[in-house]
C-alpha cells in the first residue's frame, strides 16, 4: 500500500478518535460564541492599540498601563467562558494525541520497532527544540 494513503487513512481514522470528535465539537461552540467572539476581538484591537503607542516616539505609559488593565481584564474573561475552558482541554487533548502519534512515527523513523517503541511524554531539555536530536 502507498504510505500516503495510509496516511490518509490514519488521518481518516483520526477524525473518528472522540478526542478529535470532542475538539471539533468545542471549536463549534466557540464559533457560535457570540459574547466569547466579541471579547475575543475587543482583546486584538487592545493589542493592536498597546502596540501602536509602544511604537511610538514617546510611549505614553499611562496609555500603556490602561492597555494593559484592560487586556487583563478581558483576557480573564474569556479564560473564564465555559465555552474556552471546553475548548482549551478538547486541544490539549488533541495535542496529546498528536505528540504521541508524531512520536511513534519519529522513533520509528529513526529505526525502533513501531509496534512496541513509547514515545516519551516528558521533556528533559526544557522544550526547546529548534537543536533537538529527538527526545529521550
Amino acid at each position: 500500500m502507498d504510505l500516503i494513503q495510509m496516511t490518509r487513512e490514519l488521518a481518516a481514522a483520526l477524525q473518528q478518535d472522540q478526542r478529535y470528535l470532542n475538539f471539533a465539537e468545542a471549536h463549534r461552540k466557540n464559533d457560535e460564541d457570540k459574547e466569547l467572539n466579541e471579547q475575543m476581538q475587543r482583546i486584538r484591537l487592545i493589542q493592536m492599540s498597546y502596540q501602536h503607542e509602544a511604537s511610538s516616539e514617546e510611549p505614553n505609559e499611562q496609555k500603556l498601563e490602561a492597555y494593559e488593565k484592560e487586556f487583563e481584564t478581558i483576557y480573564k474573561i474569556i479564560r473564564d467562558n465555559p465555552n474556552m475552558q471546553e475548548f482549551e482541554k478538547a486541544m490539549n487533548e488533541m495535542d496529546a494525541l498528536m505528540k504521541y502519534i508524531t512520536g511513534i512515527l519519529s522513533q520509528a523513523a529513526m529505526g525502533e520497532d513501531p509496534m512496541t517503541c513509547e514515545p516519551h511524554q516528558e521533556h528533559n531539555c526544557g522544550g526547546e527544540c529548534s537543536s533537538c536530536g529527538g527526545c529521550h
